[in-house]
């Protein structure tokens, strides 16, 4: 008898301690690769959350609890990404989930996100299907169908471009964009002359380079990642192909110049618009990104930043109205959580101004943009931006 209500009193204790711990912390989470060959996707997305996260903790948290960040790898592997999801939801019981950062995985946890109330908003992943999994699943990046109707419209009536092949990997990211492509620019009169696809994490391209080479092609639309990119644009010189290389907001990555240097050069590829953000927001971030981890910011950092300040926003101002039971217990209401993240509208953040549409999606005009190198040194440039307007391309001046 003794033994036995000790064994209770010991287990009352765990759970006191066990409630006070989780009552101290809110918690986020993050799902993308951080090692093997897509890590440095998921290694700036995180550290760009990280910075919201120290920023927070640094003025005293939310009513003086901390905001803790859990970074779970997935290798950009679906299974990693369930397996990481599961621990979030069941054991870490976050708050607010960044990521994933690709698509199939974002595809893949995002019924969970649903099921456990987790809002989670992806800086990366664009597969149109993503925010149709439910209404806590949000995006704060253009959809793959959105920037290859305008991309595929700019090919065919801008750059007046008719003969395109495509080469894409088979995966959720890559092919989607290669198929939406492809439908537009068939529609809008223009012809792919060779469509070749590969796996992920593939080496040789040169069959398909070899095939493409001879289809007539006056371009080569390459919707993937840096990874396999930096093959193709490598072998693609190799083998003297001798056309212009179009691509999406993949190709954003600046670790294309250290893997494909001067065969990165001259690329055009889609992503979001850069618009300039107020108070010089974007330039103060750069900076401190740029010193803490000596290389500038992407495109899906910025985005990965702003998602974060607007969790903590979120979950702060639902905070601020519960109970003083809730906020003790931090059982806050995830729906509201959900509600307030989810009105925000002409938010001025580091990626730009940020509104979400009734579906989750992030509102975005569809840039062009081109990889330069001056001097020594490699960057994207904005050449030009666009938005459609009664099924047509309207440039935004």
């Amino acid at each position: 008898m003794k033994k036995g209500y000790f064994l209770i009193v010991l287990m009352v204790l765990f759970s006191i301690t066990g409630c006070k711990k989780n009552s101290d912390t809110v918690k986020l989470g993050f799902i993308g690769p951080l090692t093997g060959d897509y890590a440095s996707y998921g290694v700036m997305m995180s550290d760009a959350v990280k910075i919201a996260v120290d920023e927070k903790n640094a003025t005293g948290g939310i009513d003086g609890k901390k905001i803790v960040l859990i970074a779970e790898d997935s290798e950009g592997k679906i299974e990693k990404a369930n397996n990481a999801i599961e621990k979030l939801s069941s054991i870490d019981k976050i708050y607010g989930l960044i990521g994933g950062v690709f698509s199939s995985e974002s595809l893949a946890v995002a019924p969970r996100a649903q099921a456990e109330k987790i809002l989670m908003c992806s800086p990366s992943a664009t597969h149109k299907d993503l925010t149709s999994k439910g209404n806590f699943i949000f995006r704060n990046v253009l959809s793959d169908q959105l920037q290859a109707i305008v991309f595929a419209k700019y090919t065919k009536n801008i750059l007046k471009l008719n003969k395109v092949a495509i080469l894409y990997i088979k995966n959720d990211y890559s092919q989607g964009l290669a198929d939406d492509f492809k439908n537009e620019f068939e529609k809008i009169g223009g012809s792919i002359v060779a469509s070749e696809s590969g796996l992920p994490q593939d080496k040789d391209f040169k069959t398909q380079l070899t095939k493409i080479k001879t289809s007539g092609a006056q371009a080569l639309y390459i919707p993937n990642y840096v990874a396999e990119m930096a093959q193709i644009l490598e072998q693609k010189t190799q083998l003297g192909l001798n056309m212009k290389v179009l691509s999406a907001d993949g190709f954003s990555n600046p670790e294309i110049f250290e893997l494909a240097g001067d065969n990165a050069v001259d690329v055009l590829f889609s992503n979001s618009t850069e618009d300039i953000a107020k108070d010089n927001a974007k330039d103060v971030f750069v900076k401190k990104y740029s010193d803490l981890y000596s290389i500038p910011p992407d495109a899906f950092s910025l985005n990965s930043y702003d998602i974060a300040v607007l969790m903590i926003n979120a979950i702060e101002n639902v905070y601020n109205q519960s109970s003083d039971s809730e906020k003790a217990s931090l059982l806050l209401d995830r729906e509201k959580i959900r509600s307030v993240f989810h009105a925000t509208s002409d938010y001025q953040g580091v990626s730009g101004t940020i509104s979400f549409l009734e579906n989750g999606d992030a509102s975005k005009n569809v840039g062009v943009f081109m990889s330069v190198k001056n001097g020594t040194q490699y960057e994207f440039k904005q050449i030009e931006s666009y938005r459609i307007t009664n099924n047509e391309l309207e440039e935004i001046k």
